[in-house]
């Protein structure tokens, strides 16, 4: 057993095992590495712990410190200055006139390596354009070609299902995906559909791979000639996932009816002839699925009689019960709206009779006659048991002025 911490890169995914040399590290602190290109800087994932002699590549390369505020001061100063040199390396390509696609720029700790990452359909001479940057920069540089695949690595993204790429977050390397998976997992062979955004298969394709081969072991194939509880049939599909196919009976051939692995005994796997193979006449015993009984955490039924509702008003009406028997089995009434006035029993006295005496109407007021003008006839009295029409209420709009204003109706 050898003594490690295991620290990751940046833009990397990959854990790399280093020798402490009696520093206690812990998880998210910053070191700084010896590595084969130089003096790197490096966060630990894992700190001090023991792994088995055979994990480790020797020679186990050693840590040189923890990093202080000045390492982080460079590190930010070597983060400008990649901006800095992609800008330029930009301008410098499209003056060759080279055909490549600049991906992302690397300076290591130290400043005096230059690494360049680009993508190419073919090979690209760009010996030109290492001996400008060189004269620029002052510093060795590095051109690498690399992948569609290492491209979204480094630059990352969200995929189709939401989520960032699986390469940039947690994949250490990239897994051989090939079309044969779709095709065991019964997907889609749409290009558009399986294909993530490097424009390659999904690295998810190989995450389940191994449970559908272990399914497809299990389950028969599709024209299979099973037996089921209701008689013989072909196999006209299969879902792997829930281990259920649908069958096509001999007696009812028109319609497909689903049942589960168990419920059914292969008598010839795939396609071809019945002839020669023997119908059992004892039938496979059907599936019921065993659910959980659900314990209710109710002593009493859902509905039954509240606990404060009192034995005498379980015959009463709904309003006596929610008034109460304070309330003396009147209902409740709810008020609807405005402010509720609290009429006392003398209020309620005098009105009651107001209502019983008669309405005297006022003596009509005599008026002198004018001379020269006609006498009007008076207008007969309204009927008795008639109702007086009330004048209509103003609602809305614009009042009309009835005194001697300007608006005023002369006579």
């Amino acid at each position: 057993m050898t003594e490690v911490i295991s620290v990751r890169f940046r833009n990397g995914c990959k854990n790399y095992y280093f020798d402490p040399r009696g520093l206690q590290v812990k998880m998210g602190e910053q070191v700084i590495v010896e590595t084969a290109q130089g003096v790197e800087y490096a966060t630990c994932t894992q700190g001090n712990h023991e792994v088995e002699d055979t994990a480790i590549v020797q020679p186990l390369s050693p840590v040189v410190r923890k990093a202080t505020e000045n390492d982080r001061r460079t590190v930010d100063h070597n983060r400008r200055r990649e901006s800095e040199a992609f800008d330029i390396c930009e301008k410098k390509i499209a003056d060759h006139g080279l055909d490549m696609k600049l991906v992302n720029v690397l300076i290591n700790f130290d400043g005096s390596k230059i690494v360049f990452y680009f993508t190419a359909d073919g090979r690209v001479d760009f010996r030109e354009l290492v001996r400008d940057l060189a004269g620029v920069f002052r510093a060795r540089i590095e051109l690498r070609q690399i992948g569609v695949r290492d491209e979204a690595k480094m630059i990352g993204g969200l995929g189709i299902c939401g989520r960032p790429f699986c390469c940039s977050q947690f994949l250490d390397g990239f897994l051989p995906v090939s079309i044969k998976m779709a095709k065991t997992q019964n997907l889609s062979l749409n290009p558009t559909k399986i294909s993530g955004t490097c424009g390659r298969l999904m690295c998810c394709l190989k995450y389940e791979q191994n449970a559908y081969e272990d399914a497809v072991k299990r389950m028969p194939k599709v024209e299979s000639f099973v037996q089921t509880p209701d008689g013989p049939g072909n196999v006209k599909s299969v879902d792997l996932l829930q281990e259920t196919m649908k069958v096509s009976l001999d007696s009812a051939p028109e319609s497909l009816k689903c049942y589960h692995n168990c419920e059914v005994r292969v008598l010839r796997n795939g396609k071809g002839s019945r002839e020669g193979i023997e119908i059992p006449l004892e039938r496979p015993t059907r599936y019921v699925e065993e659910r959980p009984e659900e314990e209710s955490g109710f002593a009493e039924p859902l509905f039954s009689t509240p606990f404060y509702m009192s034995s005498a008003l379980e015959e009463a009406p709904v309003r006596e019960k929610i008034g109460g028997p304070e309330s003396g089995g009147k209902s409740r009434r709810r008020h609807r709206g405005g402010r509720r006035r609290n009429k006392g029993p003398a209020q309620e006295q005098a009105k009651e009779q107001a209502k019983e005496q008669p309405r005297e109407k006022p003596a009509a007021k005599s008026e002198p006659k004018a001379p020269g003008k006609p006498e009007r006839k008076a207008e007969p009295a309204a009927a008795e048991g008639e109702a007086k029409r009330r004048r209509p209420r103003h609602r809305g709009g614009r009042r009309r002025n009835k005194g001697g204003g300007e608006g005023a109706k002369s006579e």
